[in-house]
Protein backbone atom coordinates (compact mmCIF):
# COMPACT_ATOMS: atom_id res chain seq x y z
CA UNK A 1 0.00 0.00 0.00
CA UNK A 2 0.91 3.50 -0.70
CA UNK A 3 1.83 5.11 2.38
CA UNK A 4 3.27 8.35 1.77
CA UNK A 5 0.10 9.97 -0.02
CA UNK A 6 -1.94 13.26 0.72
CA UNK A 7 -2.98 11.44 4.57
CA UNK A 8 -5.72 14.78 5.35
CA UNK A 9 -8.45 12.65 4.22
CA UNK A 10 -12.60 14.15 4.13
CA UNK A 11 -13.32 17.11 6.25
CA UNK A 12 -10.86 19.26 5.49
CA UNK A 13 -13.48 22.20 4.96
CA UNK A 14 -15.16 21.81 8.30
CA UNK A 15 -12.16 22.17 9.73
CA UNK A 16 -10.23 25.19 7.91
CA UNK A 17 -13.55 27.26 7.39
CA UNK A 18 -15.51 27.93 3.92
CA UNK A 19 -15.77 31.15 2.12
CA UNK A 20 -19.44 31.50 2.32
CA UNK A 21 -19.41 30.50 6.04
CA UNK A 22 -20.66 33.12 8.62
CA UNK A 23 -18.38 35.73 9.92
CA UNK A 24 -17.44 34.62 13.50
CA UNK A 25 -18.34 37.32 15.99
CA UNK A 26 -15.65 39.36 17.21
CA UNK A 27 -15.74 37.95 20.40
CA UNK A 28 -15.06 34.73 19.67
CA UNK A 29 -12.60 35.51 17.31
CA UNK A 30 -10.56 37.60 20.13
CA UNK A 31 -10.57 34.66 22.63
CA UNK A 32 -9.75 32.23 19.53
CA UNK A 33 -6.42 34.46 18.40
CA UNK A 34 -5.03 33.56 21.65
CA UNK A 35 -4.34 29.88 20.49
CA UNK A 36 -4.30 30.14 17.07
CA UNK A 37 -1.05 32.03 16.10
CA UNK A 38 -0.65 30.04 12.72
CA UNK A 39 2.76 30.18 11.14
CA UNK A 40 1.38 27.76 8.48
CA UNK A 41 -0.69 24.38 7.59
CA UNK A 42 1.36 21.80 5.92
CA UNK A 43 2.24 18.26 5.80
CA UNK A 44 5.18 17.72 7.62
CA UNK A 45 7.61 14.35 8.64
CA UNK A 46 6.82 12.40 10.83
CA UNK A 47 10.40 12.18 11.85
CA UNK A 48 10.49 15.87 12.35
CA UNK A 49 7.99 15.73 15.53
CA UNK A 50 8.92 14.66 19.08
CA UNK A 51 6.31 14.22 21.63
CA UNK A 52 5.32 17.24 23.96
CA UNK A 53 6.53 16.62 27.59
CA UNK A 54 3.26 18.72 28.92
CA UNK A 55 0.96 16.03 27.64
CA UNK A 56 -1.32 14.88 30.83
CA UNK A 57 -2.32 11.96 29.26
CA UNK A 58 0.46 9.19 30.11
CA UNK A 59 -1.11 5.64 29.02
CA UNK A 60 -2.98 5.37 25.47
CA UNK A 61 -5.08 2.34 25.06
CA UNK A 62 -3.36 0.22 22.61
CA UNK A 63 -6.68 -1.52 21.02
CA UNK A 64 -8.22 1.83 20.54
CA UNK A 65 -4.69 3.06 18.81
CA UNK A 66 -5.40 0.16 16.21
CA UNK A 67 -8.40 1.08 15.81
CA UNK A 68 -7.77 4.97 15.13
CA UNK A 69 -5.17 3.70 12.73
CA UNK A 70 -7.06 1.99 10.90
CA UNK A 71 -9.42 4.51 10.57
CA UNK A 72 -6.56 6.90 9.19
CA UNK A 73 -5.52 3.88 6.80
CA UNK A 74 -9.17 3.78 5.40
CA UNK A 75 -10.35 7.72 5.48
CA UNK A 76 -6.99 9.69 5.94
CA UNK A 77 -6.76 12.07 9.32
CA UNK A 78 -9.17 13.82 9.24
CA UNK A 79 -8.16 16.53 11.88
CA UNK A 80 -4.67 17.77 11.79
CA UNK A 81 -1.95 17.68 14.56
CA UNK A 82 -1.05 20.66 16.03
CA UNK A 83 3.12 21.81 16.49
CA UNK A 84 4.92 24.52 17.43
CA UNK A 85 8.45 25.05 15.30
CA UNK A 86 11.55 24.33 17.09
CA UNK A 87 15.38 24.87 16.41
CA UNK A 88 16.66 22.71 13.93
CA UNK A 89 13.80 22.44 11.84
CA UNK A 90 12.03 20.08 14.50
CA UNK A 91 8.58 20.51 15.55
CA UNK A 92 7.10 20.03 19.15
CA UNK A 93 3.66 18.08 19.27
CA UNK A 94 1.09 20.36 20.53
CA UNK A 95 -1.96 18.31 20.39
CA UNK A 96 -2.89 15.06 18.51
CA UNK A 97 -0.69 12.72 19.89
CA UNK A 98 -3.57 9.08 19.07
CA UNK A 99 -3.21 10.97 15.82
CA UNK A 100 0.29 10.32 15.36
CA UNK A 101 1.09 7.40 17.11
CA UNK A 102 -1.56 5.79 15.00
CA UNK A 103 0.41 7.04 11.60
CA UNK A 104 3.38 5.78 12.80
CA UNK A 105 1.45 2.25 13.74
CA UNK A 106 0.80 2.08 9.64
CA UNK A 107 4.21 3.74 8.69
CA UNK A 108 2.94 7.46 7.30
CA UNK A 109 5.76 9.37 6.97
CA UNK A 110 4.18 12.64 6.79
CA UNK A 111 1.31 14.25 8.79
CA UNK A 112 -1.11 17.18 8.27
CA UNK A 113 0.23 19.87 11.12
CA UNK A 114 -0.78 23.45 11.87
CA UNK A 115 1.97 25.06 12.81
CA UNK A 116 1.88 27.81 15.36
CA UNK A 117 4.22 30.06 17.42
CA UNK A 118 4.03 29.68 21.49
CA UNK A 119 5.87 29.83 24.10
CA UNK A 120 6.15 26.82 26.67
CA UNK A 121 3.33 28.43 29.02
CA UNK A 122 0.93 29.05 25.98
CA UNK A 123 1.90 25.25 24.25
CA UNK A 124 1.01 24.20 28.33
CA UNK A 125 -2.17 25.88 27.94
CA UNK A 126 -3.42 24.54 24.71
CA UNK A 127 -2.06 20.85 25.32
CA UNK A 128 -4.28 20.44 28.56
CA UNK A 129 -7.27 22.17 27.51
CA UNK A 130 -7.26 20.15 24.34
CA UNK A 131 -6.87 16.85 26.21
CA UNK A 132 -9.48 17.93 28.97
CA UNK A 133 -11.79 18.59 25.63
CA UNK A 134 -11.06 15.92 23.56
CA UNK A 135 -9.57 12.95 24.94
CA UNK A 136 -11.32 10.35 27.32
CA UNK A 137 -9.33 11.47 31.01
CA UNK A 138 -10.37 9.40 33.80
CA UNK A 139 -11.39 11.87 36.38
CA UNK A 140 -7.90 12.08 38.56
CA UNK A 141 -6.32 12.86 34.75
CA UNK A 142 -8.60 15.59 34.20
CA UNK A 143 -8.24 16.86 37.97
CA UNK A 144 -4.62 16.85 37.26
CA UNK A 145 -4.87 18.95 34.61
CA UNK A 146 -7.28 21.64 36.15
CA UNK A 147 -4.38 21.85 38.65
CA UNK A 148 -1.70 22.13 36.23
CA UNK A 149 -3.90 25.13 34.65
CA UNK A 150 -4.14 26.67 37.76
CA UNK A 151 -0.87 26.32 39.12
CA UNK A 152 1.72 26.59 36.04
CA UNK A 153 -0.33 28.50 33.79
CA UNK A 154 -1.34 31.35 36.55
CA UNK A 155 -5.22 31.01 35.83
CA UNK A 156 -7.95 31.62 38.51
CA UNK A 157 -10.55 29.14 39.01
CA UNK A 158 -13.10 31.51 37.00
CA UNK A 159 -10.37 31.60 34.25
CA UNK A 160 -10.06 28.32 33.97
CA UNK A 161 -13.76 27.93 33.42
CA UNK A 162 -14.08 30.23 30.50
CA UNK A 163 -11.07 28.41 28.82
CA UNK A 164 -12.57 24.58 28.99
CA UNK A 165 -16.48 25.83 28.74
CA UNK A 166 -17.06 24.53 32.35
CA UNK A 167 -18.68 25.59 34.87
CA UNK A 168 -16.64 26.59 38.11
CA UNK A 169 -18.51 24.09 40.38
CA UNK A 170 -17.59 21.25 37.74
CA UNK A 171 -13.95 22.45 37.89
CA UNK A 172 -13.91 22.55 42.12
CA UNK A 173 -15.49 19.07 42.21
CA UNK A 174 -12.47 17.49 40.11
CA UNK A 175 -9.96 19.26 42.19
CA UNK A 176 -11.39 17.93 45.60
CA UNK A 177 -10.65 14.56 44.34
CA UNK A 178 -7.16 15.40 44.47
CA UNK A 179 -7.61 15.42 48.20
CA UNK A 180 -8.78 11.92 48.87
CA UNK A 181 -5.68 9.30 49.40
CA UNK A 182 -3.44 8.02 47.37
CA UNK A 183 -5.19 4.42 47.16
CA UNK A 184 -8.79 5.68 46.12
CA UNK A 185 -7.31 8.26 43.56
CA UNK A 186 -5.50 5.12 42.37
CA UNK A 187 -8.76 2.83 42.09
CA UNK A 188 -10.84 5.88 40.38
CA UNK A 189 -7.71 5.84 38.01
CA UNK A 190 -8.43 2.01 37.57
CA UNK A 191 -11.74 2.46 37.06
CA UNK A 192 -12.45 -0.14 40.30
CA UNK A 193 -14.62 2.74 41.59
CA UNK A 194 -16.99 5.89 39.58
CA UNK A 195 -16.47 9.25 39.72
CA UNK A 196 -19.61 9.45 41.78
CA UNK A 197 -18.40 6.86 44.81
CA UNK A 198 -14.92 8.98 45.33
CA UNK A 199 -16.87 12.15 45.38
CA UNK A 200 -19.31 10.76 48.11
CA UNK A 201 -16.10 9.74 49.87
CA UNK A 202 -15.63 13.13 50.55
CA UNK A 203 -18.42 13.26 52.71
CA UNK A 204 -16.51 11.69 55.47
CA UNK A 205 -14.22 13.07 57.42
CA UNK A 206 -11.36 10.70 58.39
CA UNK A 207 -9.02 9.42 56.12
CA UNK A 208 -8.90 6.12 57.75
CA UNK A 209 -12.35 5.58 57.16
CA UNK A 210 -13.00 6.83 53.86
CA UNK A 211 -10.20 4.27 53.17
CA UNK A 212 -11.87 1.29 55.14
CA UNK A 213 -14.74 2.41 53.06
CA UNK A 214 -13.14 1.88 49.58
CA UNK A 215 -11.97 -1.22 50.24
CA UNK A 216 -15.77 -2.43 51.30
CA UNK A 217 -17.15 -0.18 47.46
CA UNK A 218 -14.73 -2.90 46.03
CA UNK A 219 -15.39 -5.89 47.61
CA UNK A 220 -18.72 -5.58 48.27
CA UNK A 221 -20.08 -3.98 45.40
CA UNK A 222 -21.41 -0.62 47.10
CA UNK A 223 -23.51 1.30 44.70
CA UNK A 224 -23.36 4.95 45.06
CA UNK A 225 -26.33 5.71 46.18
CA UNK A 226 -25.70 3.18 48.82
CA UNK A 227 -22.62 4.76 49.54
CA UNK A 228 -23.90 8.01 49.97
CA UNK A 229 -26.14 6.73 52.72
CA UNK A 230 -22.77 5.10 54.35
CA UNK A 231 -21.49 8.63 54.58
CA UNK A 232 -24.25 10.27 55.45
CA UNK A 233 -24.04 8.62 58.73
CA UNK A 234 -20.11 8.31 59.12
CA UNK A 235 -19.57 11.30 58.27
CA UNK A 236 -17.90 12.45 62.01
CA UNK A 237 -17.81 8.45 62.97
CA UNK A 238 -15.07 6.10 62.36
CA UNK A 239 -16.16 3.46 59.78
CA UNK A 240 -14.64 -0.19 60.44
CA UNK A 241 -13.81 -2.07 57.86
CA UNK A 242 -15.97 -5.34 57.11
CA UNK A 243 -14.66 -6.96 53.96
CA UNK A 244 -10.96 -7.91 55.63
CA UNK A 245 -13.04 -10.29 58.18
CA UNK A 246 -16.42 -11.00 56.37
CA UNK A 247 -17.00 -13.19 53.02
CA UNK A 248 -18.41 -10.90 50.26
CA UNK A 249 -21.96 -13.00 49.74
CA UNK A 250 -22.71 -13.40 53.64
CA UNK A 251 -24.28 -9.83 54.41
CA UNK A 252 -26.63 -8.06 52.92
CA UNK A 253 -26.49 -3.94 53.24
CA UNK A 254 -28.51 -3.76 55.90
CA UNK A 255 -26.68 -6.42 58.08
CA UNK A 256 -23.45 -4.49 57.02
CA UNK A 257 -24.95 -1.48 58.60
CA UNK A 258 -26.15 -2.77 61.91
CA UNK A 259 -22.69 -4.78 62.26
CA UNK A 260 -20.74 -1.51 61.97
CA UNK A 261 -23.59 0.25 64.07
CA UNK A 262 -22.93 -3.09 66.84
CA UNK A 263 -19.03 -2.01 66.09
CA UNK A 264 -19.59 1.37 66.98
CA UNK A 265 -21.69 0.72 70.42
CA UNK A 266 -19.24 -1.58 71.36
CA UNK A 267 -16.04 0.15 70.47
CA UNK A 268 -14.55 -2.64 69.24
CA UNK A 269 -14.27 -5.02 65.75
CA UNK A 270 -17.03 -7.78 65.45
CA UNK A 271 -18.01 -10.42 62.90
CA UNK A 272 -21.20 -11.77 61.43
CA UNK A 273 -20.75 -15.18 59.90
CA UNK A 274 -24.44 -16.60 58.12
CA UNK A 275 -25.62 -19.55 56.48
CA UNK A 276 -28.23 -18.82 53.54
CA UNK A 277 -31.42 -19.74 56.02
CA UNK A 278 -30.12 -16.71 58.34
CA UNK A 279 -28.37 -19.22 60.95
CA UNK A 280 -25.13 -18.42 62.17
CA UNK A 281 -22.54 -16.63 64.83
CA UNK A 282 -21.86 -13.05 65.98
CA UNK A 283 -18.62 -13.11 66.54
CA UNK A 284 -16.88 -10.15 69.24
CA UNK A 285 -13.21 -9.51 69.32
CA UNK A 286 -11.39 -8.39 72.28
CA UNK A 287 -7.42 -7.66 73.00
CA UNK A 288 -7.16 -8.73 76.74
CA UNK A 289 -8.98 -9.71 80.15
CA UNK A 290 -9.17 -5.52 80.54
CA UNK A 291 -10.90 -4.86 77.31
CA UNK A 292 -13.37 -8.31 77.52
CA UNK A 293 -14.62 -6.66 80.89
CA UNK A 294 -15.32 -3.26 79.18
CA UNK A 295 -16.78 -5.09 76.61
CA UNK A 296 -19.21 -6.86 78.95
CA UNK A 297 -20.02 -3.81 81.17
CA UNK A 298 -21.95 -2.46 77.76
CA UNK A 299 -24.30 -5.13 77.63
CA UNK A 300 -24.94 -4.35 81.30
CA UNK A 301 -25.70 -0.96 80.80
Amino acid sequence: MKRDRNVLGRGLSSILGNSNDDAKSSKIEKKTDTFNKSESFRNISVSQIFINPFQPRKKFDQEKLNELAVSIENLGIVQPITVRRMDNDKYQLISGERRLRAAKLIGLKKIPAFIRIANDQETLEMALIENIQRENLNPIEIALSYKRLIDEVKLSQEKCSERVGKSRSTIANFLRLLKLPAIIQKGLRAQVISNGHARSLLAINSEESQINLFHDIVAHGYSVREVEQICKEFHDKKYVRVSKKTAIHELSFSNQKLLHDISKKLNTDINIKMNKKGKGKLVIYFENEEDLLRITNNFKK
